[in-house]
C-alpha cells in the first residue's frame, strides 16, 4: 500500500497499486489518483498538492510539468495543470461539508477546450475519465458565471496590485500606500481597481468575476510592497503573474514594480525586466502618476490623431483595410494580411476581426471556414484569446463552433482508434488478462459502434478462459497422484464447480485420495503385524534349537 495525501483536504490515503480512482475518508471526496511508480513520484505529487491546495498555482505547475516531462502519458499531471490554469480551489461547504470546486483564475478559453484537459481525458482509465468529465463540467458552469457578470463590468484604467492585511490580520504600509494612489488617481479621472474600495460591497466567494475584469480591461498595473513576502504572498502573485501572462501573450499593457523600505534586489525575479520605481524618493508620486498619464494617454491618442487626419481610423477606413486583408488571405499572401490586420490594430486596439486575420495568416488559412478543418484546435493561439476578448458573442460562437468541429472530429478520430485497437486485442486474445484490457478498451468508449457488445463478449470470454486456466490446474495436480495434489485440485475443481465435468472431477479425485489412504493403512496394519510376529518367531526358533540341544 502506499500513502498518499488527498489533493482536496491533505489527509493520508492508503492505495493500492492497480487503483486511479479512490475515496478520502477524511473529506469523503471521490478523487482520482495519479500513477505512482515510484516513492519519487509520489513525493513530487505530494509537493505539487501541497502548493495547489495553498493556492500557489505557479509553483505547483512546475512541478507537474516536471512530472511530464518524466512520463508524459500522465492523465492526472494534465489534469492537474487544469486545476492550476484555473485556480481551483475545494473549499468545505458549510451546509454539506462537502469540498466544491471555486473557480480563482478565469479564463475565457472554456476548460473543454483546454489542450491539457483533452490529454488528461486521452490518457485516463475509464474511472478518471468519467470523474474528470464531471469536474469539468462543475467547472465550466462556475466560469460561465465568472464570464457573465465581468462582460458586464465597465473597464478599468489602472490596477493596484497590493497585500491587504500581514498575517495577523492588521493593514499593512503597502494598504496605506495603495490608498493613497488611488486617491491620486481617481481625482485625475481614471476608474482604478483598489480591492479594499473596489470590492468592499461584494460577497467573499465573488471576487473573480471583478478582479477578471480589471486584470483584462486594465492598461496598467502598478504593484506596490514594502516586503518581499507581501509581494510574494499568495493572492498578491495571483494578480501580478496572471497579468503578466496577458502580457507575454501579446497584450498590449504595462506593469510598474513600485518599492519602499526594501533592497530592490529582493523584488521578484520575474520583474527583473521591468523599470521599478523607489517610492521612498522625493517626487515619486508625481512621476508615477506622470507616467501613468502618458501611457494611458498614447493609447487613446492613436485613435484621436486617425480622427484629427481624417486617416483609416475612421469605420469606413476599417472596413476597406480589413477587406484587403481577407483579400490577402483568400490568395495565400500570408505576409501582406497580417500587414494589412496590424494597421487595422494600430488605429483599432479592439477590432476583433484584425485578430481573427493574423490568426488565419498564421496558420495559413484561406477562408475562416476553413479553420474548422485544421488538424489542431486553436483555441491557445493569442489571436484568437483576442477576437473572442474583444468580439460580440456572434462570432465568439462562430469561432468556438470551429473549434468544437475540430474537437469533435479528432475524438472520433481517437475513439475509432481504440476501438480497432481494442478488436485487434480481443482477436488474439488468449488469457483472462488479455480479454479484460480489451474488454476495458471497449468500456472507455461505451456507446461507440458494437463496443458495449463485445465488451460483454469480452468480459465473457475471460471468464472462460479463467475457468479453462484453473480447470487445466486442477487436472495437472490430479495427475500427480499424491494425497496434497488431489487435494489442490478438489479446491480448484470447487471454485468451478459448474465447469465442464469438475464436479467428476472432484468425485475421481476423493475416490483415488481414498484407494491411496486405504492403501496407506494397510501397509501400516501390514507393518505393525510384521513388527509383532518377526520377534515372536525368532523367539520360537530360538526355544526350539535350545531344547534340541538340550
Amino acid at each position: 500500500m502506499t500513502i498518499f495525501k488527498c489533493k482536496m483536504c491533505g489527509g493520508s490515503l492508503e492505495i493500492a497499486d492497480d487503483m486511479s480512482v479512490a475515496k478520502c475518508q477524511y473529506c469523503g471526496t471521490k478523487q482520482t489518483l495519479p500513477r505512482l511508480d515510484d516513492d519519487r513520484r509520489a513525493n513530487l505529487y505530494d509537493r505539487a498538492n501541497h502548493f495547489r491546495r495553498n493556492n500557489d498555482f505557479d509553483k505547483a505547475m512546475g512541478i507537474y510539468e516536471q512530472i511530464l516531462n518524466e512520463d508524459s502519458q500522465d492523465a492526472e499531471a494534465y489534469w492537474s495543470l487544469v486545476l492550476c490554469r484555473y485556480g481551483i480551489e475545494y473549499v468545505e461547504d458549510p451546509a454539506t461539508h462537502k469540498r466544491v470546486a471555486t473557480v480563482n483564475r478565469a479564463q475565457y478559453t472554456s476548460i473543454f477546450a483546454d489542450a491539457d484537459y483533452r490529454s488528461a481525458i486521452q490518457y485516463a482509465d475509464a474511472y478518471q475519465k468519467t470523474l474528470y468529465e464531471q469536474e469539468a463540467r462543475v467547472i465550466d458552469e462556475i466560469q460561465k458565471g465568472i464570464l457573465d457578470i465581468s462582460n458586464r463590468e465597465d473597464p478599468f484604467d489602472v490596477f493596484i496590485c497590493y497585500k491587504e492585511t500581514d498575517n495577523g490580520g492588521r493593514r499593512t504600509p503597502d494598504s496605506v500606500l495603495a490608498n493613497d494612489l488611488y486617491h491620486e488617481l481617481t481625482q485625475e479621472g481614471y476608474k482604478v481597481f483598489f480591492s479594499r474600495i473596489t470590492l468592499e460591497d461584494k460577497l467573499g466567494d465573488a471576487y473573480e468575476p471583478y478582479i477578471f475584469a480589471a486584470l483584462n480591461s486594465a492598461k496598467v498595473m502598478v504593484v506596490l510592497g514594502t516586503k518581499a513576502e507581501y509581494l510574494n504572498a499568495v493572492w498578491v502573485k495571483n494578480e501580478w503573474s496572471r497579468f503578466l501572462a496577458l502580457i507575454r501573450g501579446g497584450a498590449k499593457k504595462i506593469l510598474i514594480p513600485a518599492f519602499r523600505d526594501m533592497d530592490p534586489y529582493d523584488l521578484p525575479e520575474e520583474f527583473s525586466h521591468l523599470q521599478a520605481q523607489d517610492m521612498s524618493k522625493l517626487g515619486f508620486m508625481q512621476d508615477l502618476l506622470r507616467g501613468i498619464k502618458k501611457i494611458l494617454h498614447e493609447e487613446e491618442g492613436v485613435a484621436a490623431r486617425g480622427k484629427e487626419t481624417g486617416g483609416p481610423s475612421s469605420s469606413s477606413g476599417l472596413k476597406s483595410l480589413l477587406e484587403r486583408a481577407f483579400m490577402f488571405l483568400a490568395d495565400g499572401d500570408w505576409q501582406r494580411a497580417d500587414s494589412y490586420c496590424e494597421r487595422v490594430l494600430d488605429m483599432a486596439p479592439k477590432n476583433a476581426l484584425a485578430y481573427v486575420g493574423k490568426m488565419m495568416a498564421e496558420l495559413h488559412v484561406s477562408q475562416q471556414g476553413n479553420l474548422a478543418d485544421l488538424e489542431q484546435p486553436f483555441d491557445q493561439n493569442k489571436n484568437f484569446v483576442k477576437a473572442v476578448q474583444f468580439g460580440d458573442q456572434a462570432l465568439s460562437d462562430e469561432l468556438n463552433g470551429y473549434i468544437t468541429s475540430i474537437n469533435e472530429r479528432n475524438e472520433k478520430a481517437r475513439i475509432d482508434k481504440i476501438y480497432k485497437n481494442a478488436l485487434n486485442k480481443m482477436q488474439f486474445a488468449r488469457q483472462e488478462r488479455k480479454f479484460k484490457e480489451a474488454a476495458e478498451m471497449f468500456l472507455s468508449v461505451k456507446g461507440y459502434e458494437k463496443a458495449d457488445v463485445y465488451a460483454k463478449e469480452c468480459l465473457e470470454k475471460a471468464d472462460i478462459a479463467r475457468k479453462d486456466w484453473i480447470y487445466n490446474k486442477a487436472c495437472e495436480n490430479m495427475a500427480e497422484r499424491e494425497i496434497d495434489s488431489y487435494k489442490k485440485a478438489i479446491k480448484d475443481f470447487k471454485s468451478i464447480i459448474d465447469w465442464k465435468d469438475s464436479r467428476e472431477k472432484i468425485r475421481l479425485c476423493e475416490q483415488k485420495k481414498k484407494e491411496i489412504q486405504e492403501e496407506a493403512r494397510r501397509a501400516e496394519k501390514k507393518e505393525k503385524f510384521l513388527s509383532i510376529a518377526i520377534p515372536i518367531i525368532v523367539l520360537a526358533g530360538a526355544v526350539l534349537i535350545f531344547l534340541a540341544l538340550w
